[in-house]
């Protein structure tokens, strides 16, 4: 069964009948745009206008939170575990915006509140949290040790009419249980009649839940869950699809879990080569942590005084890498930066043996594919002379779409212009295509690509640009694709999906290939191409977001417009005549941030702005994409 695009929607209406529903999660690093209106209170503070969100944090963990607005002076308080408790009106540079820098005094859910000084206020704000450090917190109470196991309970009920009943339609049973912070326990959920669906939700707002065990591939449900705090939880038993009815029944028993030491330190792990690219999958069955993480284990043998670098790349999950010493010997890392969740390590051993690579996430039960890279030695040096010598690229831009209506303004001449700035460069191979409009079929791309790749050695840059239409198309629900959607480009005469894609990348034998995909929902094939190593991509707006024409610069959209002037030389920051990895997605990213909110929207309308997508996969920061030459 594919999980309907709201399937959240029944846990939501759950958690809410049991009071329940706390506010939206913040993520680090991703702006939140919302507005305050007038229905809105919050009576813990005098009832003022605001909106609640919740963030998650270990402790020790800083953040800081920055909220602006132009239609109203904005506050900020915040209320968390450990006696969290800040508020602040204004940032202190002048303005009158609010800014909060906060430590996590213990593990656990903050509440955010979005208010004004005026309390009554309304209007558009944004609020953006970004996570500065870790430290250890003097006086904090420490994490608790292992909590006591939670006895295993075998349930069984009956969903029928008379039940309480959800206001989409579905009948809801629920179940008290006592948990202590820290315990991990599994509940599933089976029936022969209905198709199940679980939910729990506890202290601050927690809640978490399953449609159908994954792993089984069954309609049953099943959830491992790592209690954030001591209190009483509601286990919630309902059904996929309203007015179902029939037998249950409920288990819930203590989860299997080990310490990052134990699990790294014991057990079955993948011999690692300096050089080697490993592809992996956090996934139920897998060792999971005391903490509720998933964790995979490598090994590599090490020399004291050797220089190594570890990274951990995912679009499905933040990663999380930890190293393990012959001695026991432990280093974590979170992120390789505040802009960048994912994870590396770069240390000189200081030991010669065995070493224990733990590949996890930041998150308890977080899933979805990784990449992790092993290299040996300091990270190359980046000059003209070793960047890339040539650009074998295939480029794609239609504007003329078969039949009315569907025509596209400027994106066949975003094609154009970005072969005729590479052709400036000196730095453009020529076997590139160049495909317009109707030159641009299903099977010319194909051939184009296969022809073009071919031609591409290990030291050339291959790069595959396309403007034009994208979609999405109703697919599996598996670790790629959660959302059980497939994005597409649209080609004259159909599409090539993001499946497609990844298998056309598979003939690339260059070491760097770029792809640059300016479509609406094209963020979705960041999970299916930018998984293989050597791939970086560049992506217009989110998976489910439309993407807008950028008629200001004459462009079909403002990706390829600032692919263009990056790859002139507007991408190379420190003026070296090379531009890296690091560089053109910075670029990118500040690019977009100058033109503010681009409107965009879902398939189902609902309203939001268009964001890029950069997505380095295993390709280092320093790693040359293209040298500069003659303009």
């Amino acid at each position: 069964m594919n999980i309907r695009t709201a399937a959240a929607l029944i846990v939501a209406a759950a958690l809410a009948a049991c009071g329940q529903l706390g506010g939206g999660g913040l993520q680090p690093g991703q702006p939140v745009s919302g507005t305050l209106e007038a229905s809105e209170t919050k009576s813990d503070q005098g009832g003022a206008v605001a909106d609640t969100f919740e963030l998650r944090g270990r402790q020790g963990e800083q953040f800081t939170l920055t909220l602006t607005s132009d239609a109203f002076d904005p506050y900020l308080y915040v209320r968390g575990p450990g006696d969290l408790s800040q508020d602040n009106d204004d940032d202190g540079s002048g303005s009158y915006n609010s800014r909060l820098a906060i430590t996590f005094p213990a593990d656990g859910t903050a509440q955010v509140y979005v208010t004004s000084f005026s309390r009554n206020a309304t209007g558009a704000y944004n609020l953006l949290v970004e996570r500065t450090g870790q430290t250890n917190v003097a006086g904090a109470t420490p994490p608790p040790g292992q909590a006591p196991a939670i006895a295993a309970q075998q349930l069984t009920g009956q969903l029928a009419q008379g039940d309480t009943q959800l206001n989409s339609g579905e009948y809801i049973d629920t179940y008290p249980l006592q948990g202590v912070a820290g315990q991990q326990v599994e509940i599933s959920l089976s029936s022969p009649q209905f198709d199940t669906y679980v939910a729990i939700s506890g202290p601050g707002g927690f809640q978490q839940y399953n449609d159908d065990d994954t792993e089984r591939g069954v309609r049953d449900s099943r959830m491992n869950v790592t209690l954030p705090a001591t209190g009483e939880y509601t286990i919630h038993v309902t059904s996929y699809a309203a007015g179902e009815t029939g037998n249950y029944a409920l288990n819930i028993a203590p989860s299997a879990t080990t310490t990052a030491t134990d699990a790294l330190a014991g057990g079955n792990s993948q011999a690692f080569t300096a050089g080697q690219t490993m592809n992996g999958e956090l996934a139920e069955g897998d060792q999971q942590l005391n903490s509720g993480e998933f964790i995979d284990s490598y090994n590599f043998q090490g020399t004291a005084g050797q220089r190594v670098t570890i990274d951990m790349r995912s679009t499905a999950m933040d990663p999380y890498l930890i190293l393990l010493a012959p001695s026991g010997a432990q280093e974590d890392n979170d992120d390789i930066s505040s802009t960048d969740r994912n994870a590396r390590i770069e240390t000189t051993l200081s030991e010669t043996g065995n070493y224990r690579i733990g590949a996890t996430s930041y998150q308890p039960g977080e899933r979805g594919a990784y990449v992790v890279t092993l290299q040996q030695g300091t990270a190359p040096q980046v000059s003209a002379n070793n960047s890339a010598r040539r650009v074998y690229a295939v480029m794609v831009g239609i504007s003329d779409y078969p039949g009315s209506g569907n025509d596209l303004p400027l994106t066949a001449e975003d094609a154009r212009k970005l072969q005729q700035a590479l052709g400036r460069q000196g730095t453009l191979a020529p076997e590139s295509v160049t495909l317009i409009d109707g030159q641009a079929t299903r099977a010319g791309l194909r051939q184009a690509f296969q022809r073009v790749a071919a031609a591409a050695g290990p030291d050339d840059l291959f790069l595959f640009f396309y403007s034009g239409h994208g979609n999405q198309v109703r697919g599996q629900v598996n670790a790629t694709e959660p959302d059980g959607k497939d994005e597409t480009i649209e080609m004259v005469d159909g599409s090539i999906t993001d499946d497609e894609l990844n298998q056309m990348f598979q003939q690339v034998r260059a070491q760097t290939s770029l792809l640059v995909l300016d479509s609406c929902f094209s963020g979705g094939f960041a999970r299916d191409v930018v998984s293989r190593p050597g791939v970086m991509g560049l992506f217009s707006s989110e998976e489910d977001l439309t993407s807008s024409v950028a008629e200001k610069f004459q462009a079909g959209g403002f990706l390829s417009h600032f692919i263009q002037t990056g790859l002139e030389g507007g991408a190379d920051e420190n003026r070296d005549r090379v531009i890296t990895a690091g560089e053109l997605g910075a670029y990118v990213r500040r690019e977009f941030a100058r033109e503010e909110r681009i409107s965009a929207s879902t398939q189902e309308g609902q309203s939001n702005y268009q964001f890029p997508v950069v997505e380095r996969g295993a390709v280092q920061v320093d790693a040359p994409i293209l040298g500069l030459g003659r303009t």
